[in-house]
């Protein structure tokens, strides 16, 4: 029997960008979002990219996002659980959200079940064919060493530059986010069907990708793409059933 069952995914905030006007009208958005869904949530997953950039200090954290955080905690003070994977904007999460609101931190794909669904979810970057340039990156910003270099520098100097080089790099993909590939050039789409054959999985959530996508890459499978909440406001709801992709709209 399946048992009734909520379960939500969202990714791609991008909080911060492009500047804290606009920004602060998408936290209120995505707070308000948060409170809807946990009326009947059993669990929620916030798929990576949550912040535009981040970085913890020792000592200190970026300012900002109160809203988003406080949110957050309530929730998991209610006892909700919220998952977070750290994305290639904010990979430098360290240990200050699971200390202050509660969640649970992974850095990888993990895998799930409900109601006899397995579920393979991670925020996406970094995997498939190609792109070896970013994959050499982030294994270079992954690094203990890079992280203590970074950490040396001034707390305004440090998240400066990264503000500029996050808001640089988001813009010069900004065109290829928004245009589907085809599923023979839809990197995650070949990536889901390498796991295929080795390993069965009804659905495959990722972020990243900044395009809602719901793809069938195998006979019981597939794809499911949460797009973000700069232009497309989407995100997942599993029911215990069916995974469905839906658009926020308050």
């Amino acid at each position: 029997m399946e048992k009734p069952v909520n379960i939500y995914f969202a990714s791609d905030f991008h909080l911060g960008s492009p500047n804290r006007e606009k920004s602060l009208v998408r936290e209120k958005k995505v707070v308000k979002w948060l409170d809807e869904v946990s009326q009947d949530a059993d669990e929620i997953f916030l798929v990576g990219d949550l912040f535009d950039f981040w970085f913890e200090y020792k000592k200190a954290v970026p300012r900002g996002f109160t809203r988003l955080l406080g949110k957050i905690s309530e929730l998991t003070d209610r006892g909700i659980p919220i998952h977070v994977f750290t994305g290639n904007h904010d990979m430098w999460i360290f240990d200050y959200l699971p200390q202050e609101t509660g969640v649970m931190l992974y850095r990888d794909n993990i895998e799930r079940s409900w109601n006899g669904k397995k579920f393979l979810i991670g925020h996406g970057d970094g995997l498939g064919p190609g792109d070896h340039g970013y994959k050499f990156i982030k294994k270079v910003f992954a690094s203990k060493v890079c992280q203590w270099l970074f950490a040396r520098l001034h707390p305004n100097l440090g998240i400066s530059m990264a503000d500029f080089w996050s808001r640089k790099s988001r813009s010069a993909s900004e065109v290829q986010d928004s245009v589907f590939l085809g599923e023979d050039q839809e990197w995650l789409a070949i990536y889901c069907k390498e796991i295929l054959e080795k390993q069965h999985f009804d659905y495959f959530v990722f972020g990243h990708r900044h395009l809602p996508l719901d793809l069938k890459v195998g006979p019981d499978s597939r794809y499911i793409n949460l797009g973000d909440w700069i232009s497309h406001f989407t995100y997942g709801h599993f029911d215990g059933s069916t995974m469905h992709l839906k658009t926020y709209t308050d």
